[in-house]
């Protein structure tokens, strides 16, 4: 009977175990999007505030996903990168 209670408690701690190594790889991935979405959010606010004062200025860059993401994970040298390319490719 003691062999018994050995074997479920170790049985208990690997399952333990195995739960918090199934979930810490689940939740990696999740961390990842949720930043990506909050730093799309604040990169999709720092291109309004910039569009809202290039607008008296005649200057504007386009609200896209692409443009979102890169001032999103680069924030204001994101933004910088995307006034340059938009002055030296004009249109």
């Amino acid at each position: 009977m003691g062999a018994d209670v050995v074997q479920l408690i170790l049985a208990g701690i690997f399952l333990l175990f195995l739960f918090y190594l199934v979930g810490s790889l689940l939740l990696k991935p999740l961390r990842w999007v949720f930043k990506i979405i909050i730093n799309s959010f604040f990169g999709l606010l720092l291109l309004w505030a910039f569009n809202f004062f290039g607008a008296h200025f005649n200057f504007f860059i386009p609200l896209n996903w692409l443009t979102v993401i890169i001032a999103g994970f680069l924030g204001l040298p994101g933004l910088l990168l995307l006034i340059f390319l938009r002055l030296v490719l004009g249109s």
